[in-house]
């Protein structure tokens, strides 16, 4: 029996939700970085400065950045003025031309066009594996968790950050009304796209918590797994180590 997965609250084949997905990036791809500036009143510019704070870049690092979308990670890391070696990928090639327009005066990163959950990438590569607000787009993050294990050298971090819980029942109350309703209308105006944040708010409704999230990472084979809440968790960081 085929396993059917979610497109927001839509159940879906594998393929579908592929194709579902990178066609939600595609339309919002020229207001992606617009619509993340209103929708979170600038906020996420913060929260990703804390997550590459918290991914320890160090000299000589080759970091794999999945789902790099319009760059936002790539530029964080580059201010840190530490020689890296950034290799960018994501499926949606729009997104990822976003990223190369902003990124284009920038050395030593290297563009790829490829899925999280079967990245053609040696055994135990990278020193830093990064996935900014993307895991819950993989059809199966499950694989691509396994992936990143996959392509991670013996010591090497996993780090994701994501939408996730909020620990506060009076915030949560207020940020389903939030999703729900103030998200598609975003979305409609600005974007001309409503049922892409629809979308947005499910995959969020629907994502496991941060101690689920854990669990999967540690039964994935990630050791030392630490998770810092952001805004109450409304964002939360993920890391964890291939030892």
């Amino acid at each position: 029996m085929k396993k059917n997965y979610n497109f927001g609250y839509t159940k879906v084949n594998s393929k579908q939700k592929t194709k579902l997905v990178q066609n939600v990036f595609t339309n919002v791809a020229p207001n992606y970085d617009l619509m993340n500036d209103l929708m979170s009143i600038g906020m996420h510019r913060l929260w990703k400065k804390r997550f590459v704070e918290i991914i320890d870049v160090n000299k000589n690092d080759i970091i794999l950045d999945v789902g790099s979308g319009s760059g936002d990670i790539a530029i964080e890391i580059l201010k840190r003025k530490l020689p890296t070696s950034l290799y960018l990928l994501d499926l949606n090639k729009e997104m990822l031309e976003e990223g190369k327009k902003r990124l284009k005066k920038e050395k030593n990163i290297r563009y790829f066009i490829g899925n999280a959950e079967k990245l053609h990438f040696e055994n135990n590569f990278f020193d830093k594996y990064l996935i900014s607000f993307c895991l819950r787009n993989v059809t199966d993050y499950i694989f691509s968790i396994k992936e990143a294990l996959r392509v991670l050298k013996p010591g090497g971090k996993y780090c994701c950050l994501e939408f996730s819980t909020p620990k506060s029942s009076l915030i949560s109350n207020s940020y389903k009304i939030y999703k729900s309703k103030i998200l598609p209308f975003l979305g409609d105006i600005i974007a001309r796209d409503k049922n892409a944040y629809e979308y947005l708010s499910e995959s969020i409704d629907l994502f496991p918590s941060q101690e689920e999230l854990s669990k999967h990472l540690i039964d994935c084979g990630f050791e030392k797994v630490k998770t810092v809440n952001l805004f109450n968790g409304i964002v939360a960081i993920h890391t964890g180590y291939k030892i």
